[in-house]
């Protein structure tokens, strides 16, 4: 009697040498033995050498190969169901037929499913050649997560390990009438009647390669191929989770991904038709889908551009995406302690939007507001003994901007700044008061408000950092000025009674600094008393 192995590996193929190679060697490498392992491949039409390949492995491994031929179906679920059909072991697994695995991950992931009594077992996925893969539900080694209240949502490719007794008592099978996503509708069911889904991260199991030619299908589909796709995905994970907080767990995924990818850079250059076409089918889910939860925790520009797509205002969404692609985010219109994006269609009649969309709602914005705060000018102004740099700065907010001030820095930057470039303060951290005089106006072409400063220099030694301190939303930030390659002005000599040497220049990060030390411990002092001392030897 033959023992069923214990993990039926499926690969479904079309064109993808020469990455199949390894993807095979991975699997014929593993450390559970070939003797525990069955790989059920189907060539799906492949016009390159694919096929011959899978034929190669074949006759040198007569007892673990089950290879089919089948004339090109258009997609990877119908090869996909094939191979489950022809399926006995206790497991099974889908790799990529471009990808590859970490030589002991079935070994181990059927000792997890064994020990834990696990019906999904998700192992570690990693992307090469630029290839992304989220990564927030690799923390830990976990036996029984949910779909729920986890980053599972956002890892629902089905690259995973599945008691196949769960697949054929549910029946579950790949749609076929999906080129793009046909993984997520049998990953989604699969976990929402699992007993006990885990999560291993302590091993690189699996390797998802990007190729060279982009040709993976996932990088192909168009816009309407992919609202179709997801359209569908979401009408099945509905009628397997009832409205509420679970279903909106899983459907964040949706509109944060799939749907918010319709809406980027290259929305404003798809001709008139296509675009009315995706606001109209976007404007289903939304209707559908987006309940006030969901979009209340979607980021201000996510939600500006599903509201003005479900509204289809497609003019004013594919300028909201063409000018923010092309000049960054609007100004921040901040009204008492509420903030607004000012993007197009803001209380616009004709719109008709409701002001909740546009709103900064719980959201850290450092980096919005680190890019539209930038130095307009900056130069020296000196008035007798009195030295101070006067400096106009655009900060990128409108309305009322009484709690903005321009001030000097207390202390560095921490490095968790450095990369939005500003910082959300904390609730008990002192922020300094303005100094010197202070003005603020209105930028007339609405790109923010001008504030005016002269800080005064002071004669002590110190490197102190120009900062905007702005409070938007109920949070104070801490805003460095950028320089963004304007000139700055020469370095000055100031002080009669002890000289001292001033600057004004960009850090290595682009911030303003101002430096201020004496004269006699600067490089220029060192040199200017080396001139004098050779001088006087020569008069000698």
């Amino acid at each position: 009697m033959t023992t069923a192995p214990d993990v039926s590996v499926v690969v479904a193929v079309y064109n993808t040498m020469p990455y199949l190679t390894e993807c095979l060697n991975s699997l014929v490498r593993q450390s559970i033995g070939l003797d525990r392992i069955e790989i059920v491949a189907v060539d799906d039409g492949s016009t390159d050498e694919s096929g011959a390949e899978l034929d190669r492995f074949a006759e040198k491994y007569p007892g673990t190969f089950k290879v089919i031929h089948q004339a090109n179906s258009g997609g990877p679920a119908a090869p996909s169901n094939r191979a489950l059909d022809l399926a006995t072991g206790r497991f099974v697994y889908f790799i990529g037929s471009d990808d590859y695995l970490g030589e002991e991950a079935l070994a181990r992931m059927v000792a997890y499913a064994d020990d834990h009594g696990s019906d999904v077992v998700v192992g570690k996925m990693v992307g090469t050649n630029g290839r992304y893969v989220h990564q927030k539900l690799y923390v830990k080694n976990d036996p029984d997560i949910s779909l729920y209240d986890s980053s599972l949502p956002f890892t629902l490719a089905n690259t995973k390990l599945f008691r196949r007794e769960l697949v054929e008592k549910h029946q579950l099978r790949f749609p076929e009438d999906l080129p793009v996503g046909s993984d997520q509708p049998f990953t989604i069911e699969a976990c929402v009647r699992a007993r006990k889904i885990s999560v291993l991260s302590d091993y690189t199991y699996y390797y998802a390669v990007k190729r060279g030619d982009a040709s993976n299908i996932t990088y192909r589909a168009d816009h309407l191929a992919r609202l179709r796709c997801t359209a569908k995905i979401m009408e099945h994970t509905a009628g397997l989770i009832e409205p509420g907080p679970q279903r909106d767990a899983v459907f964040k995924r949706h509109f944060d991904w799939e749907l918010s990818k319709l809406l980027q850079k290259d929305f404003p250059a798809l001709d008139t038709s296509t675009k009315r076409l995706v606001c109209e089918g976007l404007a289903v889910l939304i209707d559908a889908y987006y309940t006030d939860g969901l979009r209340d925790g979607t980021g201000v520009t996510r939600r500006v551009r599903f509201g003005l797509a479900q509204r289809g205002a497609v003019d004013e969404l594919s300028r909201a995406i063409a000018e923010e692609t092309e000049h960054g985010a609007p100004p921040f219109f901040l009204e008492g302690d509420r903030a607004f994006a000012s993007y197009p269609g803001f209380r616009d009649d004709a719109v008709g939007l409701d002001d909740r969309f546009y709103e900064v709602l719980g959201e850290a914005v450092p980096g919005r507001l680190s890019k539209g705060t930038e130095l307009e000018s900056a130069a020296w102004e000196q008035d007798g003994a009195e030295l101070s740099l006067a400096l106009k700065v655009r900060l990128g907010i409108i309305g009322d901007t009484s709690s903005a001030v321009v001030a000097l820095a207390q202390g560095a930057m921490p490095k968790s700044a450095d990369k939005p470039g500003a910082l959300r303060m904390s609730k008990d951290a002192r922020r300094p008061e303005a100094v010197g005089e202070f003005v603020r106006e209105t930028v007339g072409d609405d790109r923010g408000t001008l504030l005016s400063a002269r800080i005064p220099v002071q004669p002590v030694k110190a490197k102190r950092g120009v900062r905007v301190y702005a409070d938007v939303a109920g949070s104070t930030y801490e805003i460095p000025v950028r320089t963004d390659g304007l000139p700055m002005p020469l370095a000055r000599r100031w002080g009669r009674v002890v000289p001292y040497r001033v600057a004004a220049n960009p850090n290595t990060k682009g911030r303003l600094v101002i430096t201020t030390a004496p004269l006699w411990e600067t490089k220029a002092g060192t040199l200017t008393r080396l001139r004098r001392k050779l001088s006087g030897r020569k008069r000698k």
